[in-house]
């Protein structure tokens, strides 16, 4: 974890809102994948796609052992995005009732 300042400059609260609000301002796919490739490394991606990978397969009931078999993603990594599925703060669920009814409309 990255060391803080005592006193940083702006409080990470009003920063993660302000990231949020820059997420929320893109408005196409290609505006949103310019963004994640300037803000995150090349595995910090990657981490972030495997980890939307499973989440339809999880939502499908498939077990751990076919998610792994069919995305190549780690027990580990499909295991933490149950459960983040089941006791997270609803970001995963939002966003995949959102994909889905971009896919149904």
């Amino acid at each position: 974890m990255k060391r803080r300042s005592l006193d940083p400059e702006t409080p990470a609260d009003s920063a993660e809102t302000s990231l949020c609000e820059a997420l929320l301002g893109l408005s196409t796919v290609d505006e949103m994948r310019a963004f994640l490739h300037d803000l995150c490394t090349p595995a910090e991606i990657e981490v972030m796609v495997d980890r939307w990978r499973v989440v339809p397969f999880l939502l499908e009931g498939r077990s751990y052992r076919e998610i792994h078999e069919r995305t190549a993603v780690s027990i580990t990594t499909i295991g933490r995005v149950a459960r983040y599925l089941n006791q997270g703060a609803g970001g995963y669920m939002a966003a995949a009732a959102r994909r889905n009814q971009g896919t149904t409309a």
